[in-house]
């Protein structure tokens, strides 16, 4: 070996080439988040070259590392604490019945003091204090009757959840069916704003995790044959259909109901361009990658 010969040589060069190529693209990216955002969103590699001035190669590296950042860096300094989730109710499966039980570990119970019912029939108590023990008493025997009445909607409500959503607790989220507060609330005789105040804020334990109650009541969509779909699912379905489809060619709205349309799912165009854009999904074209 010579004394000027590096036996790393090849390597270094590889590296430093690579470095460069990184900090070009690097450059090139700031250029189109600072002028060409319009151009990004399009998806038009070829005009953003242009644009930018450089080779489609170079606009494409600066693309796809334009992917690998994150849009919401504040999210990294976010110093909320995590809210950690305690269930209110258990779906457990026993046998072939599915028991609906409610989570009472930290919940304190509730009882009527005895020292102030003695106060109430004691010879000595004056008149003033007994009218005041009294009505405090019709109070907490009041406020006892309403906390049980919501626990007692709660569990009728949840049982009928459990009777409807059987599948999605055995299968998952594809399982789902479509239920509404009005239905459930005929069920169980009470007024739909019962259902709906009961519900609020309670969680469920599940063999499909920890779910809010009002995950399981969505509008739905008729089928050909009455199967029907939760509005959820229709969005997971069209989101799924734009994941898998080829970057180049990007679904329409036409084609993406027609799919449905094989599944026994009748939507509009128009109805699946909503879902699109509810889930903030760009437009066929805006989704279309033009390498060039």
């Amino acid at each position: 070996m010579e004394p000027g010969d590096d036996p790393h040589g090849s390597f270094r060069v590889e590296a430093e080439a690579k470095l460069e190529e990184r900090r070009r693209a690097m450059e090139v990216a700031g250029t189109i988040v600072d002028r060409h955002l319009h151009l990004l969103q399009k998806r038009d590699v070829k005009d953003l070259a242009h644009a930018v001035q450089v080779t489609v190669e170079e606009a494409h590296a600066a693309v796809e590392f334009i992917r690998t950042l994150d849009p919401r860096p504040g999210r990294l300094y976010n110093r909320e604490q995590t809210r950690l989730i305690e269930p209110d109710v258990v779906f457990v499966k026993r046998g072939d019945e599915w028991i609906v039980s409610m989570n009472e570990e930290d919940l304190p119970s509730l009882r009527l003091s005895r020292r102030y019912r003695q106060m109430l029939v004691a010879e000595g108590t004056d008149r003033e204090v007994k009218d005041y023990v009294k009505e405090r008493f019709r109070s907490a025997i009041q406020l006892m009757r309403n906390i049980a009445q919501r626990k007692s909607t709660i569990l009728r409500t949840c049982e009928v959840i459990v009777r409807r959503q059987q599948d999605f607790l055995e299968f998952g989220i594809e399982a789902l069916r479509p239920m509404m507060i009005k239905e459930v609330a005929e069920e169980i005789g009470v007024h739909p704003s019962t259902v709906s105040r009961a519900v609020a804020n309670k969680y469920a334990h599940t063999p499909q995790g920890v779910i809010e109650l009002r995950f399981f009541f969505s509008e739905g969509s008729n089928g050909p044959e009455g199967a029907d779909t939760p509005l959820l699912v229709l969005k997971r379905k069209v989101r799924k259909f734009i994941d898998d489809e080829d970057a180049k060619h990007p679904l329409t709205d036409d084609q993406l109901a027609a799919m449905l349309h094989a599944q026994g799912i009748q939507l509009t165009r128009r109805t699946v361009a909503k879902y699109r854009e509810d889930m903030n999904i760009p437009s066929t074209h805006q989704r279309r990658r033009r390498d060039g």
